[in-house]
């Protein structure tokens, strides 16, 4: 008997989980750090303050009475935030803060690439150009930008690659992560090399992970001072993992097949698989074997959803986080069709499906007489809105999305939970009291070890349990006014940006 040991590296902290071979609970902690935000439309983190916040959870966690029971940790794997850049020297020492996923600086980079997209068609695996948040954008801003980092970089790696070489000492970088956050072909098992070149950064594959692993391989062992700094004794495998919230597949059970997993935090990424590619740019992908070898992986998401509900709670109004319950009472009570308010949940810009880092948040209708509940409700509403927004991209572009299956932050809000099936007008399942990053971990880690034969095995050794949420029918067709006036009010914001 065994700990397989998962890391789920998140925007706000570190959490670490522990599961027995026989997908057994063991167990999770938690360690927060923090981001700093210097300039509008930036965001940033020390990679070290990652490295101690897991060191610290996992001997917080590996000291309870049902880890030592349980024996020696065989396995290990971690996920984190996607686009997450780190800079670092030789030894994997950072030599600047790490540029966070949300962070839009690069949005100008970003431009770039969609020139491109015909002379260099592995662009259309991006939907025709590379996102402001990903690392190829934020390595042309640091050429530019932060030339002597830049030139003194040994790595610019995605954040699940730097954790990877903390574990074992090696530069392995996750397939998932190569192929959708740095064009690598997973076709050929390249890297674009020519595209890199045509972009300024001819040096760029010289800076990424040594081999590139696909999730579930081995990277290697769990090095000695890795072991000390996490508590562990032996030599665990370390499994290549990738993004948090793609990896979420894994923990949704063994069927995926017109599933789409919903994972609403700080920020919201929809992800689902098909068995041929997509032809759209409203949508990120379609990527190939970025998870499982023969499928192609398609995400769309929101650059801001819980962060502009923690703006508005928290940092707007004041109130204190364990004061939102009364919070949400007030706002749940608060008549959807009487307050007035239209608001926009581009705060951070919008990932899919307008793909636009420059668009901003906005709200309208405002009076002497608008309550912190009404506006609460408001901004509830606009990240509904655009939760629907790429639901119906997805399918535009053919992506069946028969299964609805949320996770993440929203799980302790039921009034944005509600609202959400309420303007998608279609109900939904919503997993219960459970990571399902920190599972899907599990899976990984099982698959590295030879617990299990397959990915696709592991997933069913870890599925959650969930409940279904209908929508009120009285309030769906409100709310398809709320959601036309979103469009409308998109086309003026995005109108605006044109002309300044």
């Amino acid at each position: 008997m065994g700990i397989l040991l998962s890391i789920d590296l998140g925007t706000e902290g570190a959490r670490v989980g522990a599961f027995t071979e026989h997908g057994e609970v063991l167990g999770e902690a938690h360690r927060a750090y923090p981001t700093r935000f210097p300039k509008p439309g930036w965001a940033e983190q020390d990679p070290r303050q990652w490295w101690d916040a897991i060191g610290a959870a996992t001997r917080e966690l590996l000291s309870t009475e049902g880890c030592r029971r349980a024996g020696p940790v065989i396995a290990i794997a971690a996920a984190t935030t996607a686009s997450t850049v780190a800079v670092v020297d030789a030894s994997g020492a950072p030599l600047r803060p790490a540029i966070l996923w949300m962070d839009c600086r690069s949005s100008a980079e970003s431009e770039r690439t969609a020139k491109l997209a015909a002379e260099h068609p592995i662009l259309n695996w991006s939907g025709g150009s590379d996102a402001a948040e990903w690392l190829v954008p934020k390595a042309m801003w640091l050429r530019t930008h932060d030339q002597e980092n830049y030139r003194k970089a040994d790595r610019i790696v995605e954040a699940v690659d730097y954790l990877t070489f903390r574990l074992t000492g090696q530069w392995v970088g996750s397939q998932m992560n190569a192929v959708c956050k740095y064009n690598y072909d997973t076709i050929a098992g390249r890297f674009p090399t020519e595209l890199y070149a045509a972009l300024g950064v001819d040096d760029l594959a010289a800076k990424l992970p040594d081999r590139i692993v696909e999730v579930g391989g081995v990277a290697g062992t769990l090095s000695p001072s890795a072991a000390t700094h996490l508590g562990i004794s032996g030599s665990p495998v370390v499994a290549v993992g990738g993004i948090d919230a793609h990896v979420s597949l894994l923990s949704c059970g063994d069927r995926l097949d017109g599933l789409v997993s919903l994972v609403s935090g700080t920020s919201s990424a929809m992800i689902a698989e098909v068995d041929e590619p997509t032809d759209t740019h409203e949508v990120w992908g379609p990527y190939p074997h970025a998870l499982h070898h023969g499928k192609w992986l398609v995400e769309g998401g929101q650059v801001s959803s819980g962060s502009v509900l923690k703006w508005a709670g928290e940092s707007i109004m004041g109130v204190a986080r364990a004061d939102l319950p009364g919070l949400i009472d007030e706002a749940t009570a608060v008549d959807p069709g009487g307050h007035g308010l239209r608001a926009l949940d581009y705060f951070m810009g919008n990932r899919t499906p307008h793909r636009d880092a420059t668009l901003r948040g906005a709200v309208i209708g405002l009076s002497l007489g608008t309550t912190k509940a009404e506006l609460y409700r408001a901004m509830v509403e606009a990240v509904a809105c655009g939760t629907r927004a790429v639901i119906e991209s997805f399918e535009r572009a053919g992506v069946s999305c028969e299964r609805l299956v949320f996770s993440g932050g929203i799980e302790r809000n039921p009034l944005w939970q509600q609202v959400t099936v309420d303007v998608l007008g279609r109900p939904a399942e919503f997993v219960v009291g459970a990571n399902l990053t920190l599972r899907a971990c599990a899976a990984i880690a099982a698959t590295g070890a030879g617990v299990t034969g397959s990915l696709t095995q592991g997933s069913r050794l870890f599925g959650p349990q969930v409940r279904t949420l209908e929508p009120e029918p009285q309030r769906v067709p409100v709310y398809q006014q709320t959601y036309a006036d979103y469009q409308r009010l998109t086309a003026l914001v995005q109108q605006f940006g044109r002309s300044r």
